[in-house]
């Protein structure tokens, strides 16, 4: 049985998403089969927390994890600045290897081990599959952890990457709150960051679907 993502909690402001074109209702925001509780900037900054469904441990390496037994949302949400989904989270390790581990320990579903570098300089990434999300772990690179303290750090929330298909409308729409479109590292896609100015606690990033 595959895990599959409920919720992930955010600490943003309901009227901040709500700003970049996101249908909003109460403190929640769906996305495709994912709901995004937005819990407010007094909860923390950035994904603060997640559920996942039929899991048995919640002890994630450090990763705020609750168990959820609720269905998908019954519609899907359309929003005004066509987004549809969410394509991947982003998590954060200094150590790769323990946080994997771990992660295929509870049940997570391993799909690979990437052994090459990101623009940004993380040295690998493994890729679970959480239903229709992926779930992206990155090796913090080696400089940054020996300045944070060591590898004996738990693995922590790092961002989102939000399924635009029609990326340039999408981009065009929010104006100077995102950053120029590039390719993706993943072959054939695009991107585009949104910036501090959107207002977002959290990283997002803006992404075409996979070819």
């Amino acid at each position: 049985m595959i895990l599959t993502l409920d919720e992930l909690t955010v600490a943003d402001e309901p009227s901040a998403w709500a700003a970049l074109g996101f249908a909003v209702e109460g403190d929640t925001c769906v996305l495709g089969e994912v709901r995004i509780r937005l819990a407010g900037f007094d909860a923390g900054r950035g994904v603060t927390a997640w559920s996942l469904r039929d899991l048995e441990n919640t002890e994630l390496d450090g990763l705020p994890t609750a168990r959820s037994e609720r269905p998908p949302p019954q519609e899907t949400a359309v929003h005004p600045n066509g987004i549809t989904a969410l394509d991947h989270v982003v998590v954060i390790t200094p150590a790769l290897d323990r946080t994997v581990a771990v992660l295929e320990a509870v049940g997570l579903d391993l799909r690979r081990i990437r052994e090459e570098p990101t623009p940004a300089g993380a040295p690998r990434q493994a890729f679970f599959r959480l239903g229709a999300t992926i779930l992206e772990v990155v090796q913090e690179p080696t400089a940054v952890t020996e300045r944070a303290g060591g590898s004996d750090r738990p693995a922590f929330f790092w961002g989102l990457a939000l399924l635009a298909p029609d990326l340039d409308a999408t981009v065009a729409g929010l104006g100077d709150q995102v950053g120029e479109v590039r390719d993706a590292v993943q072959p054939g896609r695009r991107i585009a960051t949104l910036r501090r100015s959107a207002g977002l606690s959290v990283p997002v990033a803006l992404i075409t679907p996979p070819v």
